[in-house]
C-alpha cells in the first residue's frame, strides 16, 4: 500500500527525516512511533503531500505518490483543523466533496456516521460550539467520510474521555476489517499493543526499529518469568536454575518470586528444582510491553 523509500527532509538545517524507509502493507494497522521531534509529523506532511521530500521516494498503492492519490487518503491531524464558525453538516459535507463525492452521497454517508456516533443533533451545530472531545469526533468523521482506501491517524485519542476513545477505537478496527490500512500515530503505548500489526520506531530523525509487534517483543524477551507458590518462604539453596530478582508476600500463604533464568536452562528446569519444595501456583513469561521496549530503545541512543 504504502512503501516510503531513503526519505530526507530537511528545514533551515535541522535535518526532520534522515535516510528513513519503511513499508506499510495493504490492510494493516501500522502504528508510526517515536518522541516528540522524531519527525513522525514531517513523514505524514510528505505522505499527504503537505510538503515535498528533499530526497528519496513514496509510493502508493504501487504508483509514485502523486496528486490522483489525495482522493484515496483520508487524514486526521493532531492540530485539528475545522472551521470553528461554519456549521457541522456543511462543513462535513464540503469536505466530501473536495474529496470526490457528490453532495447526494455524501449527506446519506453523514446522516449514517452522525446515527453510528450519537451526533444526530450536531448538523446545525458550529465547531466552536463543541468540546474538545466532542470537535475531535467530528473531525474523525470528517477523515472517514469518503471511505478512504488509506488512514493517517495522528494522535486520535486525544481530548478523548474513556468512553468515546473506547468507541473511536471500534470504528477504526471495523474499518480495518473491511480493508482500509490504517497510520497511527501515537506516544500511548497501550493503545499500540491493542491496535496495531506493526510498527516503525523513528528516533533523532532516523528508523531505529521496525517489524511486525509480535517479532518485536519475542526479540526482547529477556528470560524473565513471575512465579507464585504457596507456603513457607523457600530457600533457594544448592544451585537452582535462575536469579531471584524480587520476593513479594500475597494472600492465603501464597509469595510470588520473579526471577530471570541462568544461560542455558529453561522454564522446565525451574519446575524441576521447585515442585519438589513447594506448591506452585502459577509460572508466567514476563513478555516486555510495547511502552518498555520504546524506552529501552530510545535511551540507547543518543
Amino acid at each position: 500500500m504504502l512503501s516510503i523509500r531513503n526519505i530526507v527532509k530537511q528545514y533551515a538545517g535541522h535535518t526532520a527525516l534522515n535516510d528513513v524507509s519503511l513499508e506499510v502493507k495493504s490492510g494493516q494497522v501500522f502504528g508510526l512511533l517515536g518522541p516528540n521531534g522524531a519527525g513522525k509529523t514531517s513523514l505524514i506532511r510528505i505522505i499527504n503531500q503537505i510538503t515535498a521530500p528533499d530526497e528519496g521516494e513514496v509510493y502508493f498503492d504501487g504508483e509514485k505518490l502523486n496528486q490522483s492519490h489525495i482522493e484515496r487518503i483520508g487524514y486526521l491531524p493532531e492540530e485539528r483543523g475545522l472551521y470553528k464558525k461554519m456549521e457541522i453538516g456543511e462543513q462535513m459535507i464540503y469536505l466530501a466533496r473536495l474529496k470526490g463525492l457528490s453532495r447526494d452521497e455524501a449527506t446519506k454517508r453523514l446522516k449514517l456516521w452522525f446515527e453510528k456516533l450519537g451526533m444526530q443533533t450536531w448538523w446545525k451545530m458550529k465547531i466552536e460550539e463543541l468540546s474538545k472531545g466532542m470537535q475531535q469526533k467530528a473531525q474523525f468523521v470528517a477523515t472517514v467520510l469518503h471511505e478512504p482506501d488509506l488512514i493517517i491517524l495522528d494522535e486520535p485519542f486525544s481530548g478523548f474521555d474513556p468512553v468515546n476513545a473506547e468507541i473511536i477505537k471500534e470504528e477504526i478496527l471495523e474499518l480495518n476489517k473491511k480493508g482500509t490500512t490504517i497510520l497511527f500515530s501515537t506516544h500511548r503505548m497501550e493503545s499500540v499493543e491493542e491496535l496495531c500489526d506493526s510498527i516503525a520506531l523513528l528516533h533523532n530523525s532516523k528508523k531505529i526499529l521496525d517489524g511486525p509487534i509480535r517479532d518485536i517483543k519475542n526479540t526482547y524477551r529477556n528470560n524473565i518469568f513471575l512465579i507464585e507458590y504457596t507456603g513457607d518462604k523457600l530457600e533457594f539453596n544448592g544451585e537452582p536454575p535462575f536469579e531471584l530478582i524480587t520476593e513479594t508476600e500475597g494472600f492465603d500463604y501464597s509469595r510470588t518470586i520473579k526471577i530471570k533464568l541462568n544461560k542455558g536452562n529453561t522454564s522446565n528446569d525451574v519446575l524441576k528444582y521447585l515442585i519438589p519444595k513447594t506448591h506452585i501456583n502459577m509460572l508466567q513469561e514476563v513478555i516486555p510491553s510495547m511502552n518498555e521496549i520504546f524506552i529501552e530503545k530510545v535511551s540507547l541512543i543518543p
